[in-house]
C-alpha cells in the first residue's frame, strides 16, 4: 500500500509533456485513481478510458514504472495550464543574483563617494551583491589603512541594506570588500537600464 501511494505522489510530481494520456496508453491493464482521489483498483485500459470519458476527463499515466502502470482520471489540459502558471509565478519571483563592481579611488571626493553609494543602494535593493574595490596608486600603497577606513565608511553608508560578506582584503594593489543584500530589503529589478557596473 505504501509503495502504491509513493507511485501516486511521485507520478503527480513528474508529469511532463511526454506523459501518456488516453489512447496513448499501451498497457492492457492499469491501476486507476479516480478524479476524487479514490482507488478504483486494477482495470482493463479500455474500461478505465470509458470511466474517464463518462466524466469528460482524461486518463493520465502518472507512474509508468509501476506494475501495472498507475493512471489517474483528471482534466489534463487544466492540470497542465495550472502547472505552467505556477512555474511562471515561481520563475518570476526568483532573483538572479549578480555581482556588481564599484571602484573607488583612495582619494575620492565627497560627490563621487555619494554617487557610488547611490549605485550600491540600487544594486543591493535589486538583490545583487556589490564588490567594492579601492585602487592604490604609487605611494598610496604605504597607507593601505586609508583603504580599510574608506571601505568601512562605505559599508556603514549602506546601513540596513546589506551585510558585509567579505571584509576588506588586500589583493595586489587593490583592496576588495563584498556586500550582500538583506533579503528583507530586496525589490523587483524590473527593466532597470542602469543596472550596469559603475566603475571609475
Amino acid at each position: 500500500m505504501h509503495g502504491f501511494l509513493f507511485y501516486i505522489l511521485w507520478g503527480c510530481l513528474s508529469i511532463s509533456k511526454k506523459t501518456l494520456i488516453n489512447e496513448e496508453i499501451k498497457a492492457n491493464e492499469v491501476r486507476v485513481v479516480g478524479s476524487d482521489g479514490k482507488q478504483l483498483g486494477v482495470l482493463r485500459t479500455e474500461q478505465a478510458l470509458r470511466l474517464a470519458n463518462e466524466e469528460s476527463l482524461d486518463l493520465v499515466e502518472i507512474a509508468p514504472e509501476a506494475q501495472p502502470p498507475v493512471c489517474k482520471i483528471m482534466d489534463y489540459g487544466k492540470y497542465r495550464f495550472e502547472k505552467e502558471k505556477r512555474e511562471k509565478e515561481i520563475k518570476k519571483k526568483q532573483q538572479i543574483v549578480e555581482l556588481k563592481e564599484l571602484q573607488l579611488k583612495c582619494r575620492i571626493d565627497t560627490h563621487d563617494f555619494e554617487t557610488k553609494m547611490k549605485h550600491a543602494h540600487r544594486f543591493l535593493t535589486q538583490g545583487d551583491k556589490v564588490k567594492v574595490l579601492v585602487k592604490f596608486y604609487g605611494r598610496e600603497m604605504a597607507h593601505t589603512e586609508r583603504g580599510i577606513a574608506l571601505l568601512e565608511r562605505f559599508a556603514d553608508g549602506c546601513g540596513e541594506l546589506c551585510v558585509v560578506e567579505k571584509t576588506p582584503l588586500l589583493d595586489g594593489r587593490n583592496m576588495i570588500m563584498i556586500l550582500a543584500p538583506k533579503k528583507t530589503n530586496i525589490t523587483s529589478k524590473g527593466n532597470d537600464k542602469n543596472g550596469q557596473d559603475e566603475n571609475t
